[in-house]
């Protein structure tokens, strides 16, 4: 017998990388797993490459990337390595979320690796917040401020909890050491969080389009799909090498650029693009507490899908109405990453409010409404097909 299916630890390996049996007909679709497996690689490299040389005093934490980014030897391009790279996780993050609500992925019996998934979501959206918030510049400064400033509207003890995780009265030296010690540490989490991720999905193997059992026909993961990881890997890197290298700053807010500076206030405080839908929902709310509520339920409203999708047959390549709907909802939440860059203005604030109504009927009456009805259709059509005699 081969080592490979002898040895103790390779042969877990071999399980999951070469001989685990995939459906024939999933798509490229399938291939964003692979990508955010290289991006949360890649982050942690540059990270711990980037560790070596930033100073998380707050009086320092500036100057020390500009001198990763003017005096170590390939710092610039270990640093917008990293700050790409995170924009780039999230892109690949959110595809593979679409994937799985467009093909069903989140229904039994894989319900399990769809709730790993999201609180894998929750982790890297804070992961990216406190780094974010370590280049201290004015946006980091200012983003910080807001977002903790948040938790001041719990009942009773929100304004104990704030000055409890700044370290003091406001954002400060304490904020941005506590800041950089969870961002070091929250990557390994994510990366154990992934091998959860990976042995839930492991247990029931992968879902496909046609939304029905794969069992019929399969193929070993090794050579057929990781030679077509592989191709999207290669294409990925490309892509990214282009921002790294050409447009290094496309992401970036030009605010970003100067000091962190507690005196003086932008004129509009926006986190990075890839938290914008979450706060455009915070902003929609007048009420401080109501919006809060509204930015985190609109995250852990995903957890309701394995419940409010009644649908009998998996994922929406052969649902009209499905696909329309969910099409229709991946507009309102680009809307509202756009409405979370723009200044709370007429008629900017009816907008936004309005996409938000939608964000939340999508989960709550949209999904069990339509999957509903065409379960009824679906019988119907069964009723009135004639019958061979």
């Amino acid at each position: 017998m081969a080592m490979r299916k002898s040895h103790v630890y390779l042969s877990l390996a071999n399980s999951y990388l070469m001989d685990s049996p995939q459906p024939s007909s999933i798509n490229y679709w399938w291939n964003l797993g692979s990508l955010l497996g290289l991006c949360l690689v890649i982050q942690m490299a540059t990270g711990i490459f980037l560790a070596m040389h930033y100073s998380s005093n707050i009086e320092l934490a500036f100057s020390s990337v500009e001198h990763i980014m003017r005096d170590v030897n390939g710092g610039w391009l270990i640093r917008y390595m990293h700050a790409n790279g995170a924009s780039f996780f999230f892109i690949c993050l959110y595809l593979h979320m679409g994937k799985a609500l467009y093909y069903g992925s989140y229904k039994s019996p894989r319900t399990l690796v769809w709730v790993i998934g999201v609180i894998m979501f929750i982790a890297t959206m804070a992961t990216a917040f406190m780094g974010y918030c370590l280049v201290y510049g004015q946006m980091s400064h200012w983003g910080a401020t807001v977002i903790t400033n948040l938790l001041s509207a719990i009942p009773f003890m929100g304004q104990d909890i704030v000055p409890f995780m700044w370290g003091g009265f406001s954002v400060s030296n304490p904020t941005i050491q506590r800041f950089f010690a969870l961002h070091y540490l929250l990557p390994f989490v994510l990366a154990a969080l992934v091998m959860m991720h990976f042995m839930a999905f492991h247990v029931h193997g992968s879902s496909n389009p046609l939304g029905m059992t794969g069992n019929m026909d399969r193929m070993p993961m090794h050579p057929y799909f990781m030679f077509k990881d592989a191709i999207t890997v290669f294409v990925f890197l490309f892509v990214f090498a282009l921002f790294v290298f050409f447009s290094p700053n496309t992401t970036g807010h030009p605010d970003n650029y100067m000091p962190g500076n507690p005196l003086v206030t932008p004129a509009s405080i926006v986190p990075e693009w890839y938290l914008l839908p979450f706060y455009a929902i915070l902003r929609s709310i007048p009420d401080k507490l109501g919006g809060v509520i509204a930015m985190f339920g609109a995250i852990l409203m995903l957890l309701m899908l394995p419940i409010t999708d009644r649908s009998m047959v998996r994922g929406n390549s052969f649902k009209v109405l499905s696909k329309f709907f969910f099409f229709l909802f991946v507009f309102n939440f680009m809307l509202l990453g756009h409405m979370g860059e723009l200044h709370v203005e007429v008629p900017f604030i009816a907008l936004g409010r309005n996409a938000t109504m939608v964000y939340f009927a999508y989960f709550l009456v949209i999904v069990p409404v339509i999957s509903t009805l065409e379960n009824i259709l679906f019988y119907m059509g069964r009723v009135n097909t004639p019958k061979n005699t």
